[in-house]
């Protein structure tokens, strides 16, 4: 009997990930064909059903969400001993794949791989963006090396080391009363509508975490909308949905346009935070991309946002 295949698992991977095949198709730069007949042929092959067929749409069986996790472990295995022999050739070729939440990868990050890009450009870059507990998955599943995130993550079999420290700040509407009358006290956090990042978002734990050290729970806060992204919180604000927190970096085009303000009640600063797993091969790549960061440090380089410093920690590799 013929024995499955690193690209039928590869196939498998992209389905489950997406829930669609034509998008697995276009992903993988694979006809929709090939990867109808990769399925069909694991499921036949072992008399499994991997995926339920729901009117145009597909789900993971059971089956197929335990094989799911296996074929991953598998993917990760095979991409750390390629990883390996590419990198006896030095910092010439290779992929470093890089998983980052939001914040970071919009407004922290860009500006240190385009400076790793620029020193080793044989080198395949490839950044995803999600929420800190979905990249932090990522990095223990081994689809990511390095995972970029805004709060610590606790895992024995992570390695979380802060990278930089970040200002959150409060915002709200133009129009809004705290515009006229800035010096709130954290009570009054209580007496107005909020939107809010969606659970898991670092920017969510952050806050949480500030309006604890205030005394204020959660469950006290009006919270009118749950958002995916920093810029569809930054534009419910600006419509005077309600108030929000966000990274003063994210922040900061907004308020310098005048379309929403920040009161002047002081949020914590929190750290940005870089995940690698304990057990894994650390590549020449991320080293390098985490020395770089760090040197940046070292020559004073500091990131601003709205007229305040964040400024980058010592990167322990």
């Amino acid at each position: 009997m013929n024995r499955m295949t690193l690209d039928q698992l590869r196939v498998f991977v992209a389905v489950a990930e997406r829930q669609h095949l034509t998008k697995a198709a276009e992903a993988l730069n694979l006809a929709q064909s090939a990867v109808s007949t990769a399925i069909s042929t694991l499921e036949n092959r072992h008399n499994t059903k991997l995926f339920h067929r729901v009117g145009r749409g597909i789900e993971l069986t059971e089956a197929g969400i335990l094989f799911a996790k296996e074929a991953r472990a598998i993917l990760a295995r095979v991409a750390s001993a390629e990883l390996m022999l590419a990198e006896l050739a030095g910092l010439k070729q290779g992929t470093l794949i890089v998983q980052a939440s939001q914040t970071i990868a919009s407004y922290w990050l860009p500006r240190h791989l385009a400076t790793f890009r620029q020193a080793y450009p044989g080198i395949d870059i490839r950044l995803r963006v999600s929420n800190t507990k979905l990249t932090a998955e990522a990095v223990l599943n081994g689809t990511a090396e390095l995972g970029f995130v805004e709060g610590p993550v606790d895992d024995p079999l992570l390695k979380s080391v802060p990278i930089a420290r970040d200002q959150m700040v409060i915002v709200v509407a133009a129009e809004h009363p705290w515009a006229d009358n800035p010096n709130i006290n954290p009570i009054d956090l209580t007496k107005t509508d909020w939107v809010m990042r969606e659970p898991g978002s670092g920017t969510r734990m952050a806050f949480e975490e500030a309006l604890t050290d205030f005394g204020i729970a959660l469950s006290s806060l009006r919270i009118v909308m749950e958002l995916p992204s920093n810029e569809a919180l930054r534009a419910a604000v600006e419509a005077g949905i309600g108030a929000a927190a966000l990274s003063a970096s994210v922040a900061a085009p907004s308020i310098e346009a005048g379309l929403t303000y920040s009161p002047k009640l002081t949020l914590p600063e929190r750290s940005f935070y870089v995940l690698q797993h304990s057990e894994r091969y650390h590549s020449n790549a991320g080293r390098a991309l985490l020395e770089m960061i760090a040197g940046r440090r070292r020559r004073g380089k500091l990131s601003k946002a709205t007229g305040s410093e964040y400024r980058e920690t010592k990167v322990s590799t």
